[in-house]
């Protein structure tokens, strides 16, 4: 169903549509692309307690444009919505595509304002009204497309795994991210350069997963880095920690321990 996933990116989370060939789909905002859509009629969807996505979370830069993309659920497709919380660190809103993806929608507070302790980051489920911050923050002309323009970002994707343990020796050890928060047993947060969180890895719907099977859902994270020697201790890293690598002389490609497919390629 790309056209109505598609769709769904563009009317409704206010993703405007860059490229489109073929069985494929480009997503973004002011040129930068997010998110690729890929249609395969031979997929189907996962089994309940499988691996795989949790969640794809697009981080809006100002509360105006991210308010401007609530008020476009609530408009178009009020039912996807799931619901919000305020997590210190962001104000998170969360949907489902017509497939039943996970959609946050999110925009940071100025790092300034979060606390860590002992190199971990306060972060919190506490309520948000989405219709006070709408209130709060929808102006007429961003209600009227003003922020459509607006850059945003993939701030981070969030997977359902198998196991916390498995998910920390691989995203931690062997592929290099830092841990920002874990709940023991639970989830697992962690990025790169003082972020929140890049990835998250959590076992709320999936504990005891093993490898999942073509499906719906995730195709391939995408990570960018900053440097060449960055991606050439990436790929060491990998190797040392026995993870096949497909190298071609441009990005780095492998997968997890639950079958996700992860691509690293210069930003």
């Amino acid at each position: 169903m790309l056209v109505s996933v598609a769709g769904a990116g563009r009317d409704v989370v206010t993703l405007q549509v860059q490229d489109a060939s073929g069985d494929s789909v480009t997503l973004g905002r002011a040129g930068r692309p997010l998110v690729i859509l890929r249609h395969d009629p031979a997929l189907r969807h996962a089994p309940a307690g499988a691996a795989g996505l949790f969640h794809t979370a697009i981080l809006f830069e100002t509360q105006a444009a991210l308010a401007a993309a609530l008020y476009s659920v609530a408009r178009r497709a009020p039912q996807t919505f799931t619901g919000s919380a305020d997590h210190l660190v962001s104000q998170a809103f969360y949907l489902t595509d017509p497939e039943g993806n996970g959609i946050e929608l999110y925009w940071d507070r100025a790092r300034t304002e979060w606390s860590w302790t002992h190199g971990q980051v306060e972060m919190d489920t506490l309520y948000l009204d989405p219709n006070a911050f709408l209130a709060e923050h929808l102006s007429e002309a961003a209600a009227d497309g003003a922020t459509a323009g607006d850059a945003a970002a993939i701030g981070h994707v969030h997977l359902s795994v198998g196991d916390v343990a498995t998910a920390r020796a691989f995203y931690v050890d062997a592929l290099g991210f830092e841990t920002t928060a874990s709940m023991p047993g639970s989830a697992l947060f962690v990025s790169a350069g003082g972020y929140h969180h890049h990835m998250a890895m959590n076992v709320w719907n999936s504990r005891g997963a093993g490898p999942r099977m073509p499906a719906l859902g995730l195709g391939r994270v995408e990570l960018a880095l900053p440097d060449a020697d960055g991606l050439g201790a990436l790929t060491e890293r990998l190797r040392d920690h026995g993870v096949a690598v497909r190298d071609d002389g441009r990005a780095v490609t492998f997968v997890d321990p639950w079958n996700n497919e992860l691509r690293a390629a210069l930003a």
